[in-house]
């Protein structure tokens, strides 16, 4: 791995302990005691001002005393003397520091004043902080045990990042046992500087890390999270238990980490997004990483059971249920065959029932049939130890399987000393088995969501997802009307106005002043009428008083006029009334009443959310939410997670709804969403759909007042697909190009541009000798998060066929400020101003990010770079470390 900035932590040449002592169960004498034992591969250095030998080593008073560099300080002394201890480290060239002492922020005010001292001292030297309150960081491949965890851990390819020290302790004490080993091991505490997003950027990028598991309490900043999580699941399988599910937990852990913790359905709706999965338990943490690890291919959720007992079969099937699999339907091909294979009496269906005396042939046959039925994504094995059972040889049987299958094979051996040699088997072929069926069960559930997550991750919604444009103007200047109004609730009229300005069809209204206004307008529309009170004070108008419906004659409408304004009057005495709006009745026999909401989460921002509407919502509690920007594909998943999805569908009388309206309205409030940032919560309800289509009886939109920012989806916790930045050029000789951002698909396109460069090309470009990118590089190439890099490609067609000529893109540097940019041509269009071209448009993007300085590498004699960025008035100048490459920068 190149130089990662991080380096000073995960690799660092020489560490020092502050607060190392003799004093047994200190925090710094279990510390110091545990980088001993762990035989770290650096220089170590004691620093206790009143001892001059610590645990047999010689101690040193302070930094200065030490006369060679130091990487890396880990601090275990009391709270006041940590600031100074910075400055100290800052003075001594210390590039990271890992801070164990507790006392700062989570202990009332003093403690807020030291952590900010301490953070603004860190800032200055840029020294890089973890903690403070953690347990420290573990790198067992080079010794590094800066913790005070009682023993150490085995090297192994898990990383484990926590939030809580006290539960990292209780997993690296069950991972002794179970002998897992890790990667690295990291507690996070308090997260005043380095962030969960950083620690994941940096395993990524890992070649020891294979997979890993997060234990979350709460989430600081939601986009980098977001960008890191998004990241770091295209690579490596990511798996995470998150607590304060319930409001209670939420309490106490919002306590313990001083980080937001929002809605838990938000939390994993985003999770989900992200290609991640969620876990409930520790033991499922580990499970969950240890099939992952196995190079299962995870499908879908059809499960197949093969059992020799019924009941354990009945056990499973029943929590498969539970968990919303699919029991998979066997093939009439496998069935015939397990005719062949299995005894008369065996069920003919899934759970496949093998019989109770069924030996290693029989599990073979069974098993085999099912992993190669198209119908079935995974099975899972039961065996009970009976009077014939051979519990060894049937599990060598199945473990000779799963080295010739790819599908999720999970393995139940149940008892104790007669499936003892067979659980063994099991171990040594690093097979995932478990002592009962249930979680079994849910690890394929994992595994399942897994395949179903990755497949959410990959969708990269533009802000707009239909060629009418929506009239984003008209919609701010309502917005901006009600701000200098000082009202924060929009009326039914505007908030109707609003959802037209995005052509999402509405129930025409209008506004009476007086009984014989209403009873004109009533004609005109034409009867039966529903008629509303009109307040900017009152959100709830039928708890009000203020809403009549079916008035269907004159009588009825200037009746119902009074009343509703004597209802309202007495009720909330206070309103300001503004006459009341009276819309035609809705009349649909078929009509479903659902309603879409947005909701604006404290830590993932916007949510939009979807279920059964009308006046009983509250009580149904059926709803499903997604975070914004949505597309077709998360349009259907969000309606097919409720309830009120199967009413969708024809029952009874009733046709089928129209569901290309329905999806077609929630596009259009994801629009809404990504382009009306000061939208706070909004609600359509009901909307009413039917075989026809889709009407907005009622909505209501509540704003709020937020900062502009360069950055015009700042207020999302996903960025949208960048389609502002699609443009068209020509080159000189007429041939039409299309430079636009890069998209997942664009992989193959991507790898044949790589492909058909010269070796010269591909050596300036990669500074090696890179023929083909690899799976890993083109993953990350071509699935990028477009809130922290960007990459522009240059599309032509040739023969009804896309084709790259060029890209450009970024990468922002951990300080938010600057990035890194890389360009590449294709060699026939070299000096035909594409490469400016690229550039210009890659440097406009950054500049609107916010990004105040770009730069990068060329190596000295690629002369036609070194002159494009002099053209471009970039500074150039020979690199420090290495005379070969000049260093490039501009402000932006």
């Amino acid at each position: 791995m190149g130089k990662h900035y991080l380096n000073p932590l995960f690799a660092p040449k020489s560490v020092a302990v502050f607060g190392a002592s003799d004093r047994i169960d200190a925090v710094g004498q279990i510390v110091f005691q545990n980088m001993l034992e762990s035989s770290f591969k650096g220089a170590l250095f004691p620093i206790n001002a009143k001892s001059t030998e610590i645990q047999g080593q010689r101690a040193y008073a302070s930094l200065a005393d030490i006369e060679e560099p130091v990487e890396l300080v880990v601090i275990a002394t009391p709270p006041h003397t940590v600031p100074g201890i910075i400055e100290d480290c800052g003075v001594h060239g210390v590039k990271a520091a890992v801070i164990i002492t507790a006392g700062f922020a989570e202990a009332g005010t003093a403690g807020v004043k030291l952590e900010k001292e301490l953070v603004e001292t860190a800032r200055r030297y840029g020294i890089r902080l973890v903690g403070p309150n953690c347990l420290g960081i573990m790198r067992p491949s080079i010794g590094l045990n800066a913790t005070f965890n009682k023993g150490g851990v085995k090297a192994g390819n898990i990383a484990f990042v926590s939030q809580s020290g006290a539960l990292c302790t209780a997993i690296l004490d069950w991972a002794h046992s179970n002998d897992v080993g890790f990667s690295s091991v990291v507690s996070m505490g308090s997260s005043t500087d380095v962030d969960f997003g950083e620690i994941l950027d940096y395993l990524v990028s890992d070649p020891q890390t294979q997979s890993i598991l997060m234990y979350i309490e709460g989430i600081r900043n939601a986009r980098s999270f977001m960008s890191a999580l998004r990241a770091a699941a295209r690579i490596k399988p990511v798996i995470l238990v998150k607590v304060g599910r319930h409001a209670a937990g939420s309490k106490a852990a919002m306590s313990h980490t001083a980080s937001l913790v929002g809605a838990d359905d938000v939390f994993d709706a985003a999770v989900n997004r992200a290609g991640v999965i969620r876990v409930q338990t520790i033991t499922q943490l580990f499970t969950a990483a240890k099939a992952l690890s196995c190079g299962f291919r995870p499908v879908g959720n059809r499960l197949a059971i093969v059992t020799n007992g019924g009941g354990p079969g009945v056990m499973a099937t029943d929590r498969a249920v539970d968990l919303g699999l699919t029991m998979a339907t066997l093939s009439d091909a496998t069935i015939d065959y397990l005719n062949q294979h299995l005894p008369p009496n065996w069920p003919h269906a899934n759970p496949v029932d093998v019989i109770g005396d069924a030996q290693a042939d029989r599990y073979h046959h069974a098993v085999k049939a099912c992993l190669e039925d198209e119908n079935v994504d995974g099975v899972l094995a039961i065996l009970t130890p009976q009077a014939m059972t051979k519990p060894l040889a049937s599990a060598q049987a199945l473990i000779e399987l799963t080295n010739t299958h790819s599908k999720p094979l999970l393995t139940c051996w149940m008892g104790e000393s007669q499936v003892a040699d067979a659980r063994e088997a099991f171990n040594l072929a690093h097979r995932p088995h478990f002592r009962t069926p249930e979680p079994a069960v849910e690890v394929f559930a994992h595994l399942s969501a897994y395949y179903r997550n990755q497949k959410l991750l990959m969708q990269m919604p533009g802000p707009s997802s239909h060629h009418i444009e929506p009239d984003v103007e008209s919609a701010n200047l309502i917005i901006e009307g009600a701000m200098q109004e000082r009202r924060k609730v929009l009326t039914e009229m505007e908030s109707k106005a609003l959802l037209a300005a995005f052509h999402i069809p509405v129930a025409k209204t209008m506004v009476a002043h007086s009984p014989n206004e209403a009873l004109l307008i009533a004609q005109q529309l034409g009867f039966p009428v529903a008629m509303k009170i009109n307040s900017h004070d009152i959100s709830h108008k039928s708890d009000a008083g203020g809403v009549m419906l079916n008035l269907s004659n004159a009588h009825e409408v200037r009746a119902a006029y009074q009343q509703i304004i004597d209802n309202v009057s007495r009720k909330l005495p206070q309103a300001k009334l503004d006459g009341i709006s009276i819309e035609p009745m809705v009349v649909k026999p078929n009509g479903r009443e659902l309603m879409i909401g947005v909701t604006s989460d404290p830590v993932f921002g916007p949510v939009i959310t979807f279920g059964a509407g009308g006046t009983t919502v509250e009580i149904m509690g059926d709803r499903a939410v997604a975070l914004p920007p949505l597309n077709g594909f998360l349009v259907k998943e969000l309606v097919r997670e409720t309830r009120i999805a199967k009413m969708l569908k024809a029952f009874r009388n009733m046709p089928p709804a129209n569901m290309e309206a329905l999806e077609d309205v929630l596009l259009r409030v994801s629009e809404m969403v990504c382009e009306l940032p000061l939208i706070k919560e909004m609600d359509i309800n009901p909307l009413i759909l039917d075989e026809h289509g889709a009407l907005a009886a009622d909505a209501r939109v509540v704003v709020e007042f937020r900062q502009p920012s360069a950055d015009r989806y700042a207020h999302m916790a996903i960025y949208p697909y960048p389609t502002h930045l699609v443009n068209e050029w020509q080159l000189a000789d007429g041939t039409e190009l299309t430079i636009r951002p890069i998209r997942p698909e664009d992989a193959e396109l991507v790898q044949r541009f790589v492909r058909d460069l010269s070796d010269e090309s591909k050596y300036f470009r990669f500074m090696n000798s890179v023929q083909e990118l690899t799976e890993t590089m083109l993953v990350r190439f071509t699935q990028i998060d477009y809130s922290r890099e960007m990459a522009l490609v240059a599309m032509t067609e040739e023969h009804g066929q896309e084709v790259e000529l060029g890209v450009a893109r970024y990468a922002t540097n951990p300080d938010g400020l600057s990035c890194e940019f890389a360009l590449v041509v294709a060699d026939n269009l070299t000096g035909k101003g594409l490469g400016q071209k690229l550039m210009t448009s890659l440097m406009e993007a950054a500049r609107n990010m916010g990004l105040r300085t770009i730069e990068g590498e060329v190596l000295n004699n690629n002369h036609n770079m070194l002159k494009l960025m002099t053209r471009l008035g970039f500074t150039i100048q020979v690199s420090q470390e290495d005379h070969t490459i000049m260093k490039v920068s501009k402000a932006l």
